[in-house]
Order: C-alpha cells, then structure tokens, then sequence
C-alpha cells in the first residue's frame, strides 16, 4: 500500500525525537507494518528520503487563524467522531497537535516582544524622569 507524504511523515514524527516512541506501539497504533516504518527510517538514515518531503502538509497552507478555528472546531468534537472530522478536513491528529504547538508558540514569542518592548519604554520613561530631575534642580 502506498501512503500520503504526509502520513508517512506524521508517523515518523511519532517514532524519532522529539516523541521518540517505539516503532511496533506506533505500528500497532496505526496498521502499518514495523518493518515499513523501519524502512523509511533507514531511508532517513541513508538520505534517500527526507521528512521534509511533505507537499501535501496543510500546516504550511493554512493562516494562523484558519489553524485556530480547526483547532477549536476540533476540540468540540466527540472522541468518536474525531476521525471521520479529520479525514474531511484532510488532516491528520498529528496536525492538531502542530497547529497548537505553533499557535502556543506564536502567542508566546509576540508576548515575549511585547514584554520586551515595555521593558525598553520603561527604561525610557525612567531615563527622561532623571533628566527632568537633573534639569529642575540645575535650575534652582
């Protein structure tokens, strides 16, 4: 059986760092054979094939709050229904798992520059209150 780009590199995501789980859980988890996921493990390996391969990956494809909404729509749903919802959004688990580790991500890197930025105002405000104290008492 042939499978998508992107299904194959959802399970390996599941099998190499940072998840690392074992391959005959994920086999077991999926249907698909261990030998094939040790397969495209050596191919890895070898260079004959890359993770990055992936022209079917909808995380590159979508905008930042097009990847919210499927998040919250998917977390509406029933467990049981959480396949069928995927398979007609042409997505994967894994996904949802992407898009909230890259919103999460995104939330936290634009509070850190904003963080960073009041910390540069205050120390403005700071230096400027200095001055106006220096310049009042050279007056007197």
């Amino acid at each position: 059986m042939k499978y998508s780009t992107s299904f194959r590199n959802t399970i390996l995501r599941k099998v190499l760092p940072p998840e690392n789980r074992s391959v005959y859980t994920v086999a077991k988890e999926t249907g698909i054979s261990p030998i094939t996921i040790h397969c495209w493990i050596a191919k890895l390996k070898d260079g004959t094939m890359r993770i990055e391969q992936d022209g079917e990956e909808p995380s590159s494809e979508r905008t930042m709050s097009e990847k919210l909404n499927l998040l919250l729509e998917y977390q509406k749903i029933p467990e049981d229904q959480n396949g069928e919802w995927l398979r007609q959004n042409g997505l994967h688990s894994e996904h949802m798992r992407l898009f909230q580790q890259e919103i999460t991500m995104n939330m936290t890197n634009r509070t850190d520059a904003k963080d960073r930025k009041i910390r540069e105002l205050e120390n403005t405000v700071n230096q400027q209150k200095k001055e106006l104290r220096l310049r009042k008492s050279c007056q007197f």
